[in-house]
């Protein structure tokens, strides 16, 4: 049986890389790359969390509920990516400065 100390740090692995790439990429594509990975972080630690329930299943209800909205997240921020992509020829967040004329 693996500790949870082996899940717990592979979760703050993830969610240090993921915060890194939100804060350091100006790149909209790599920035929700950088949600996703933050959100597999969160989903390792409810499914590990969710062994030592006493009621099983919780744990994996509520991190397949979190792959559900990270899925629609990802189908809607690619659409508003692609809209700005479109708009401002660039997929750089530094460089999209308005969203209105």
């Amino acid at each position: 049986m693996i500790p949870i100390t082996h899940y717990l740090i592979v979760s703050f692995c993830l969610l240090s890389v993921g915060l890194a790439v939100v804060i350091t990429r100006k790149n909209a594509i790599m920035a929700l790359i950088g949600i996703e990975l933050m959100l597999n972080a969160a989903n390792i630690n409810l499914v590990a969390f969710s062994r030592y329930d006493g009621v099983q299943l919780q744990g994996q209800m509520f991190a397949l509920f979190v792959i559900i909205i990270a899925a629609a997240e990802a189908a809607v921020g690619l659409a508003i990516v692609l809209k700005v992509f479109n708009y401002f020829r660039t997929p750089d967040l530094d460089k999209v400065d308005s969203l209105s004329d």
